[in-house]
């Protein structure tokens, strides 16, 4: 559907998300923020990258929407307090698979499946659902793997208490080719300050 036009409609497409992602945030009160600040960054990425304004919007959606999946993982493994056993991972890892899925119900939103359905995948080939690499992993997927790795170091978990920015930083860097496509990655880090700044807003 290339011809769909996201900048349409723009707010109520923007309320409606918004309603999707509070229901999963009654389930797991960390996603639901997480969401946003990946959005935010995201849409800000775009902006430096100079994306044209419905890819920028395709892109800021998706990544409010790239954990929506995590709606089909078992309460016991998406709030487990603990280290998941390797049969509770991959159940977790199926969260890409069950976001896209969602989204192909809708006639609008089925265009950013893709993108939700490869945001854990790696530049190098390493990640997942498929072990794609390099320019076979969509764009908005490339830019939401960075945004969603700033935000999860940087926030609190369960299992460790949230690493500086400038640790953050550093591992960006020695990622760059591996886990994250290397030029958009580079603008990221070239851009750093105005990066971390939206978390500063959220």
């Amino acid at each position: 559907m290339t011809n769909c036009n996201f900048c349409d409609d723009e707010i109520n497409y923007h309320e409606i998300i918004d309603c999707i992602t509070f229901a999963l945030d009654t389930r797991d009160p960390y996603t639901g923020g997480h969401s946003q600040r990946v959005s935010d960054m995201a849409l800000e990425v775009c902006k430096i990258l100079n994306l044209d304004k419905n890819e920028t919007e395709k892109i800021h959606i998706a990544a409010h929407l790239h954990d929506i999946g995590k709606i089909g993982v078992p309460d016991a493994v998406l709030q487990k307090q603990g280290k998941l056993t390797e049969n509770e991972w991959q159940q977790m890892k199926k969260h890409p698979e069950y976001g896209a899925n969602i989204l192909k119900k809708s006639h609008r939103l089925s265009e950013l499946s893709e993108i939700v359905l490869m945001h854990h995948e790696r530049f190098d080939g390493k990640g997942y659902p498929f072990g794609k690499s390099g320019n076979e992993i969509p764009l908005g997927a490339r830019i939401i793997a960075i945004c969603d790795s700033i935000d999860a170091m940087t926030s609190n978990r369960c299992y460790r208490k949230s690493l500086s920015f400038e640790t953050c930083y550093n591992e960006i860097k020695i990622n760059l080719g591996k886990m994250y496509d290397p030029q958009i990655g580079q603008k990221v880090l070239d851009n750093w300050s105005q990066i971390i700044g939206v978390l500063a807003q959220a």
